[in-house]
């Protein structure tokens, strides 16, 4: 697109010094002088002319010698013409219309869409968009911006969110609506299930929630759980360790937490009464030998196996 431009007059050429009748003339001659034409030789007495620095000229021979062509109505364009001219083109002033509506563009903004010369109200309703915001014409030369096939003025190109312009800010398309980076996220972005703030990128998922990777932690030593085991009580996320330590059974025999069973994929264990055993700890409290998938017989606090309970004390 062109900025508009205004007419102005035609650049220098050879201009009349005088145009009037032979008796205007400053100079006396005589009779035996000679007063012609520079360039057909006929005599000039009685008649206008035009002097210049070549010499004087009868009208017609100085409009065929020095008067430039129209553009428009490849007429040449004569002394007494006000002549026009835009990007080395010459114009009768009278011949520089719009070449749609024939409006005068003398003195008028104007625009060349190859190579024709259009008003600013011809050029808007053939070459213009109009924004898609306001519906007003978007006019030549001004600010504009375009997405998606629409045009907006500069200052209509508004954020959805908090209506302020976006200019030349990242943006975020949504259907119709648009929105700055920090309107999108605060409208449409994933919240952490801890700290209630947006997820913009990476996080961790618990439960079918998005969390913040430095949100996921233990909730009793605060260690990051991101992409280590760790299982739950109450929806609050513990490691291994801690788990074990504040809810899982202690083995009767070696008072260590059992892990095995609680949903963190440890060791088997076994179970009798109240009382917890890892597998390796279930064993006979006299020989030893393990009790796991046998007959066993409770002593007390210990268990024994059938020969040695049988044996007595």
């Amino acid at each position: 697109m062109q900025e508009e431009e205004l007419l102005r007059d035609a650049g220098p050429r050879p201009h009349p010094r005088r145009v009037r009748p032979l008796r205007g003339l400053t100079h006396i001659t005589t009779m035996s002088e000679a007063f012609d034409c520079a360039k057909c030789s006929e005599s000039l007495y009685g008649r206008k002319y035009i002097q210049t620095d070549s010499g004087p000229y009868c009208v017609p021979c100085y409009d065929n010698t020095f008067a430039n062509t129209c553009a428009e109505c490849q007429q040449l364009i004569g002394h007494d013409s006000r002549e026009l001219f835009y990007e080395d083109r010459h114009f009768h002033e009278g011949c520089f219309r719009c070449c749609r509506c024939q409006r005068s563009l003398a003195d008028e903004p104007f625009t060349c869409q190859d190579s024709e010369l259009l008003c600013n109200d011809c050029y808007c309703s053939a070459f213009s968009s109009q924004c898609s915001a306001c519906g007003e014409t978007v006019m030549p030369g001004s600010r504009k911006l375009e997405y998606g096939g629409q045009t907006w003025h500069e200052h209509c190109f508004l954020c959805s969110g908090c209506e302020q312009p976006l200019g030349s800010r990242s943006f975020v398309p949504d259907k119709d609506a648009h929105y700055c980076v920090p309107c999108y996220e605060n409208k449409f972005a994933p919240r952490c299930a801890r700290c209630s703030k947006t997820l913009t990128q990476g996080g961790v998922t618990y439960r079918d929630q998005p969390w913040h990777r430095e949100c996921l932690v233990c909730t009793g030593c605060q260690t990051p759980l991101a992409g280590q085991q760790f299982t739950s009580r109450d929806d609050d996320p513990y490691c291994v360790t801690c788990f074990g330590e504040l809810f899982a059974p202690k083995c009767s025999s070696c008072k260590r937490p059992i892990t095995g069973g609680t949903g963190l994929g440890g060791g088997k264990y076994v179970s009798f009464e109240d009382r917890h055993w890892h597998h390796s700890c279930f064993s006979c409290a006299r020989c030893s030998t393990s009790l796991v998938g046998q007959g066993f017989v409770p002593d007390g606090d210990q268990v024994l196996c059938q020969g040695c309970s049988q044996a007595g004390p």
